[in-house]
């Protein structure tokens, strides 16, 4: 199944009415961090929103316990909790997310899996084609004959890479990770000239990881003595890229980044950082 590296966390997350009535129950706090985990636990596993940890082994409380190093009474309260709020349920004893297409692009996500296997499809079909030809060549051609053909295929590749980027999914992928930045509503012709070009060089999990590496930096969100953030296309031009991929702008502790101000941002905080970490996994 193929692997998620995002889940759909909206900006006003706090502001709905179940999660407000959960901040104020004993251990409020917790609880609201299990339910990001839990979300995060289920991108992670890419089943329609099922939790378990195999298909045959369905999580118990305990074993939650120690996958989210919570006490077990809280993930008791927790469990409780959202199942009588209607946010999970359990269907032949497997946890359940309810709704789960609201934190997930599906048709995103469709579309990254159909665009992987036509892809995957093409690129067999050109090794054998590849390497039949690279056979009757030795046979029949000269060294020079075959430098040739091999610079065909080549170029060839980089057509293909053209006709194939889908500028507006690179959109969308950054619109639903950096939500800390402005939208992207317009695709310039600069715009899919830079994109077109980074393809070149990277493959669509790198731009899943460069706008999941902005959205978890404070520095390019702002926090700098410049007051200085960055945007799309400075996130997409070629040198910037490679240097948010190496780290260069990942947060550190003692670097005098805004750190969160309240338990709210520290628990958002805590939820990219995870997205952050598996995708790095």
């Amino acid at each position: 199944m193929p692997e998620v590296k995002w889940i759909k966390l909206m900006t006003d997350i706090f502001d709905n009415r179940k999660i407000r009535q959960i901040e104020t129950m004993p251990e409020g706090d917790g609880i609201v961090v299990i339910w990001l985990k839990l979300l995060c636990l289920a991108g992670n596993i890419n089943d329609s929103g099922y939790v378990y940890f195999t298909k045959e082994i369905p999580y118990t409380e305990d074993m939650l316990a120690t996958e989210f190093n919570k006490p077990l009474n809280v993930i008791r309260l927790a469990l409780t909790t959202f199942e009588k709020f209607g946010m999970i349920e359990i269907i032949d004893n497997i946890l359940h997310i309810s709704n789960w297409e609201r934190y997930q692009n599906i048709a995103g996500l469709d579309k990254i899996r159909e665009q992987a296997r036509i892809r995957q499809a093409r690129h067999r079909e050109k090794q054998k084609l590849l390497e039949s030809n690279v056979t009757v060549t030795l046979h029949n051609g000269t060294e020079e004959e075959i430098e040739e053909d091999i610079e065909e295929e080549k170029e060839e590749d980089k057509k293909e890479i053209r006709e194939r980027v889908d500028y507006q999914l690179i959109v969308d992928m950054f619109n639903e990770i950096c939500i800390s930045f402005p939208s992207i509503r317009s695709l310039s012709d600069a715009r899919k000239k830079a994109i077109r070009a980074r393809f070149k060089t990277y493959q669509l999990e790198d731009f899943q990881l460069l706008f999941q590496k902005a959205e978890s930096s404070s520095f390019l969100k702002g926090g700098n003595d410049r007051n200085w953030s960055a945007t799309f296309d400075w996130l997409i031009k070629d040198s910037n890229m490679a240097k948010v991929l190496d780290g260069n702008y990942d947060d550190k502790s003692g670097s005098g980044f805004t750190k969160p101000k309240n338990k709210v941002a520290e628990q958002l905080e805590q939820s990219y950082r995870m997205m952050k970490d598996w995708s790095e996994s």
